[in-house]
């Protein structure tokens, strides 16, 4: 048996219910779930990499805010509870830019409390799975994060960006050639890239979804709900391609897609 997680980046407190809705109902209906990655009090200024602004920032807020919290959106976090096939993560706390690339442990352990918060006073118990934005960690931050969480998903790792203690346990995986390890108690596990983006080319994205579904024991997809939502309106053919993905790994008996939590709780070998 080969294992799926799908990973959808982003939400936060102005994300739009219809788009979630639209998106994964195909995937809820097939009982297959869907990890969110939940920004916990997301930066109204937030920005990417090149500065340009966040494309998950999809509501101005009244007044002046630097941040909203999740619970802000209340719409949103009764759409949530009230559909149990969503499993919420934790996607950092506000998603500056490269937020937990910073060196402090202290800011960094203040930033992971602080979202955990967030998250409870929108009624969800502490989420097991940590997402770092922009898949960037410095080495406090996976001190800190490996100390709360019991799985940590990002999309690569680096000797430089790791612990010196956790150096020989990387290049015991690296000589393996395994996508996926651990660390005492805490999973850190890798994923292909997001296959599932608008940067590649639509009629290529479930072939390679299924290349690298059959070369891994545990595959992580990641995509991001905001992408299928460009300004000038839903995408339809990403779109369709999300729902053609489903209904691929629904048909599949050889994959089983699962939660995050599925491979603390059931014990599933990763590699």
């Amino acid at each position: 048996m080969r294992y799926v997680i799908i990973r959808d980046d982003d939400t936060n407190a102005s994300t739009p219910v219809e788009c979630l809705e639209r998106l994964y109902r195909p995937f809820l209906e097939r009982g297959l779930p869907v990890n969110l990655a939940v920004i916990p009090d997301v930066a109204t200024d937030a920005t990417t990499p090149d500065g340009l602004r966040e494309g998950f920032l999809r509501r101005h807020p009244e007044g002046k805010t630097n941040s909203l919290p999740i619970a802000g959106n209340p719409a949103l976090v009764s759409y949530l509870h009230d559909n149990p096939g969503y499993h919420v993560l934790q996607h950092g706390c506000h998603h500056d830019c490269f937020e937990f690339g910073r060196k402090s442990a202290g800011e960094v352990s203040r930033r992971i409390a602080d979202g955990g918060a967030c998250l409870r006073e929108a009624g969800w118990t502490a989420p097991e799975t940590f997402v770092a934005p922009h898949d960037r960690l410095s080495p406090a931050a996976f001190r800190e994060v490996a100390r709360r969480f019991r799985v940590v998903s990002t999309g690569w790792f680096e000797l430089r960006r790791l612990p010196r203690a956790w150096w020989p346990l990387y290049t015991l995986k690296k000589l393996r050639r395994e996508s996926h390890w651990r660390i005492g108690r805490t999973l850190l596990l890798s994923h292909p890239g997001c296959l599932l983006s608008w940067h590649r080319r639509r009629d290529q994205i479930r072939e390679q979804i299924a290349l690298q579904v059959k070369q891994r024991r545990v595959t992580v997809l990641v995509t991001h709900w905001w992408e299928y939502f460009p300004a000038t309106g839903p995408d339809e053919s990403f779109i369709a391609v999300l729902h053609q993905t489903a209904e691929d790994l629904a048909k599949d008996p050889g994959v089983k897609v699962i939660t995050f939590r599925d491979l603390v709780e059931d014990s599933i070998p990763l590699n």
